[in-house]
């Protein structure tokens, strides 16, 4: 498949993206190498990864704890004191080889550590392949609160390689699948169409899905880089699906949400808003609503629990001067920024999905 060119990073795939790889390590000449990896990753990838590499170099290994209630500053600061004991310099690289948690804690670890050193990302599960490794968002979790703390910050690569993808369960495999609808929901109502159904696909069209769920991305991105106007459509679902996650993260009494399972809550809800302040029709409303819960079962979120929810929305990113601001849908394929929406609506969306 044809690279990917991103502003200042370029996504491979396959087994081009391991002869880039080493093409530049050799021309680099890099101090050191690190490979940031979880204990899952140690144990399903890293040993695939380690024999892609052509030469000898000065590897070092650092591993973290596997799952998003790790992905805080206080594992970061491991990762710094690591790098440091280790005698990593300005020189020196680090390789991020895990899911969303691994890209966005490594690419935010490698961008302040010592002012900056170069990063990799070789994403291992579905999510981080089509979201989090691609557009140089780097990030971790203050608290509760997501990914509040961070840089955007390009990787000098993306290496994408779907093999990796046979050591995930079915769960993380669908956490992913929730932000390649959203790319179609967003930008793009043929590409939604296809997701819609599934049947009619072959295994192998899944490479293909992915290099265009972030050839969508990337080409919104390219355009806006920092976050200023339309790369805010990319938070379609994350407003409400954000604060669903963190609420389900800090109450243990719950049950435990992946990114992608609480971001198709969002955009379920985000559709029935768009569907009263914009343009989106009953129909496409009910066509959303089936295609989401046809792989993800529904959560029941009891209305006592709602109010929570909504007051963490005040800790949103896209908010200014005080006021919550959505992305909605005009309609499937079409998104608006900067929406304003009504208390009681917020809590009429709840009321929605708890009805479906």
């Amino acid at each position: 498949m044809k690279p990917i060119v991103s502003n200042d990073s370029t996504v491979y795939f396959g087994k081009e993206s391991y002869s880039q790889l080493n093409a530049h390590l050799e021309k680099s000449k890099y101090s050191k190498v690190g490979i940031l990896v979880d204990s899952n990753t140690h144990e399903y990838c890293l040993s695939r990864f380690m024999s892609t590499i052509d030469k000898e170099y000065d590897i070092e290994i650092l591993e973290i704890e596997a799952g998003e209630i790790h992905k805080n500053i206080e594992t970061c600061s491991g990762v710094w004191n690591a790098l440091s004991e280790l005698g990593f310099d300005r020189k020196s690289l680090l390789i991020n080889l895990g899911g969303g948690v691994i890209t966005d804690l490594g690419g935010f670890v490698a961008s302040t550590y010592k002012r900056g050193i170069d990063y990799i990302n070789v994403p291992t599960s579905l999510l981080a392949m089509v979201d989090a490794s691609v557009g140089g968002k780097t990030g971790v979790d203050l608290g509760n609160l997501k990914n509040m703390v961070g840089v955007i910050s390009e990787s000098e690569m993306v290496l994408i390689d779907t093999e990796y993808l046979a050591t995930l369960p079915v769960n993380q495999m669908c956490s992913g699948f929730s932000e390649m609808l959203k790319h179609g929901l967003i930008q793009d109502k043929e590409y939604w169409e296809k997701l819609s159904d599934l049947s009619q696909l072959e295994l192998d069209d899944l490479d293909q899905l992915i290099y265009d769920s972030i050839v969508i991305k990337n080409t919104i991105v390219s355009k806006d880089p920092t976050e200023q106007n339309i790369r805010k459509y990319l938070n379609f679902g994350h407003t409400l699906g954000h604060a669903i996650e963190s609420f389900y993260l800090t109450h243990p009494e719950t049950p435990t949400l992946l990114h992608g399972e609480a971001i198709a809550i969002g955009m379920i809800m985000e559709t029935y808003i768009s569907s009263k302040l914009l343009a989106v029709t009953s129909e496409d409303l009910q066509f959303v609503s089936a295609v989401i819960l046809a792989t993800f079962p529904k959560v029941e979120i009891p209305a006592e629990d709602h109010e929570k929810i909504i007051a963490l929305l005040v800790h949103d990113k896209k908010n200014e001067r005080g006021n919550v601001l959505f992305v909605l849908l005009n309609t499937i394929g079409e998104a608006q920024y900067d929406c304003k929406v009504p208390h009681e609506l917020l809590h009429k969306a709840f009321e929605y999905y708890n009805a479906l």
